[in-house]
């Protein structure tokens, strides 16, 4: 391959793992005659020693080149800070805990001379992972099928291989809440898709809480659709309907039964159904109006604390 592949790595405390992951993908990369590479590994304000240890790696590697972020802004920010960096025709996102199946690039690459401008993968066997992790990884895929005209059948995951062009084109957002995937959706829909086992986790456990999963959900959920809002208009309506419906049956009710006591009860649960309908619309508004705010605000996405890179020291 005379074509330059430039690989994204996201780092999270990943000390114990991530010089593991670069030395095995290099030589996968020699067994495969796949010369011309760097490494982009971004460390995300992790709170062990990923730093020192990318940053020796950069020193001593030099297609590694290593970004020190100033404050931790999620996996798909630190990709975002990524691509800022890359210098290659294809780029390929990785993950940082081994679990992502190198050997499958070549197959990727070879899926890319079809024509795709994306390659993605879909996991197979996913190794054990937590409940709230799966429910989050659901619930993310749902929100790309009905939110995003995700093509049927296509799967885009943090693995995936794209062509330099739709990089480039992920670059101009600059929003502060950047979702991968969104991102490539709304670029192209040539995407190919292949089927990839999951490896074993090196060591440690994966950077998502609850908390970040929710965070992840709602940039997709609100970032590249109006449909939120539209759903809170329907239910609105419905609403409204159901409370004429049900001023109607009282008014009858009357008419055909004067003895009928009027009880408190009716009143407070259409109250509470109602008020708690507003409430969720208006935290979907305010949702919006918020996210709003901060791209007017110019809240940036990452901020580069420090670069490494091996070149140089020539």
């Amino acid at each position: 391959m005379n074509q330059k592949l430039s690989v994204v790595i996201p780092c999270y405390n990943a000390e114990k793992n991530i010089e593991n992951v670069v030395k095995k993908d290099i030589e996968i990369f020699i067994h495969n005659n796949i010369a011309n590479y760097e490494f982009i590994l971004v460390n995300d304000c992790s709170k062990d020693n990923t730093w020192n240890v990318i940053s020796k790696l950069a020193d001593e590697i030099d297609e590694v080149i290593a970004v020190d972020l100033a404050k931790n802004v999620g996996q798909h920010g630190a990709i975002m800070a990524g691509f800022s960096k890359v210098s290659g025709e294809y780029i390929v996102v990785s993950d940082d805990d081994g679990q992502t199946q190198i050997e499958m690039l070549p197959k990727m690459l070879e899926k890319m001379k079809l024509g795709y401008d994306v390659v993605s993968t879909e996991w197979l066997n996913r190794k054990k992972r937590s409940f709230i992790r799966k429910i989050g990884t659901r619930l993310n895929q749902k929100t790309t099928e009905l939110l995003m005209d995700n093509p049927e059948g296509i799967i885009v995951s943090i693995f995936f291989v794209a062509k330099r062009f739709i990089i480039e084109e992920i670059k101009q957002y600059k929003g502060p809440y950047p979702y991968i995937t969104g991102l490539i959706l709304r670029t192209t829909h040539n995407i190919a898709t292949i089927q990839v086992e999951q490896l074993e986790r090196q060591s440690g456990n994966s950077g998502y809480s609850l908390k970040k999963l929710i965070a992840l959900w709602m940039n997709g959920l609100t970032a590249f659709s109006i449909l939120p809002l539209r759903i809170t208009t329907y239910i609105g309506l419905f609403s409204a309907f159901l409370g004429i419906a049900y001023g109607l049956f009282v008014i009858i009710r009357k008419l055909l039964a004067y003895d009928v006591q009027t009880g408190w009860s009716s009143i407070v649960v259409i109250l509470l159904f109602m008020f708690g309908i507003v409430l969720v619309v208006l935290g979907v508004i305010g949702e919006y109006i918020g996210r709003l705010y901060m791209c007017i605000n110019n809240t940036p996405q990452y901020i580069i604390k420090e670069i490494k890179n091996g070149n140089d020291n020539d």
